[in-house]
């Protein structure tokens, strides 16, 4: 999938926030960091604690819509950080193993890209708009979401927005430094409008009953899955630092 030219010794200026971190394993630091946040979470949560704590603790951690039809007053605080904190649970290992590589892949060139603080604020107000999209769509529904399946999807949206040079696919290790396209340019992306394209049908399928790989691992909530690709891929350039302006690359 890499077919990216190599970069040229110009490169852009990192504003104080970037990345400056060397890749550890090819992925930038702040990534192996909630990899492995999201494996100690994991591991307390399934193999620490007892029935009745991790109970307790996915209740008051994972998002539900129903939390929001009573008055807010009237409950305790949780329906203030669970649209945040239900991002770092999940349901099984098959979840968290399918959620990791993805976020790997999607999440090593925006992270390089916008660095490490503006990617905390990524990932928190992107989990809060798959999530919010979630209970539109689900309002007063009981059921409980777990899981940062919104927040890569987030991810995915956002590189779609620099990281798909036209004609040469998807650029994991050089792609954070192609220039930002507009939305109406990505949109004349071939490469870009394929890979969206086909990502919806999935979700759409998903919606529609279905099964696709990974559907054994419980219910798949396509809808926060949506509503994190549309936040990642219109709003990424309020957390981009760079110009959209061409970057020289070398050609082999």
């Amino acid at each position: 999938m890499n077919d990216g030219p190599d970069m040229a010794n110009e490169q852009p200026e990192a504003d104080d926030g970037a990345e400056r971190s060397q890749p550890i394993f090819n992925l930038p630091r702040s990534l192996v960091v909630t990899l492995a946040l999201l494996a100690v979470i994991y591991i307390v949560q399934d193999y620490v604690l007892d029935e009745d704590t991790r109970a307790y603790m996915v209740v008051n951690l994972a998002f539900t819509p129903l939390r929001y039809v009573y008055p807010l007053g009237e409950q305790g605080f949780a329906w203030a950080w669970t649209p945040v904190t239900y991002s770092l649970l999940h349901g099984g290992v098959e979840h968290i193993l399918f959620n990791a590589l993805w976020l790997m892949a999607f999440g090593a060139p925006v992270v390089r890209r916008i660095g490490t603080l503006r990617y905390v604020i990524f990932w928190i107000l992107s989990a809060m708009a798959a999530a919010f999209f979630h209970a539109a769509l689900n309002w007063g529904n009981e059921t409980l979401l777990i899981g940062a399946s919104g927040v890569v999807s987030a991810l995915m949206g956002a590189a779609c927005r620099f990281a798909f040079p036209e004609r040469r696919g998807y650029d994991r290790t050089h792609g954070h430094l192609y220039p930002r396209q507009s939305i109406r340019s990505s949109f004349r992306n071939r490469t870009v409008v394929i890979f969206t394209a086909m990502w919806f049908a999935g979700n759409l399928l998903i919606a529609f009953g279905v099964t696709l790989f990974g559907a054994d691992m419980g219910p798949i909530a396509w809808d926060a899955h949506i509503g994190g690709f549309l936040f990642g891929f219109l709003l990424f350039g309020f957390f981009d630092p760079l110009p959209r302006r061409v970057i020289p690359l070398a050609r082999p």
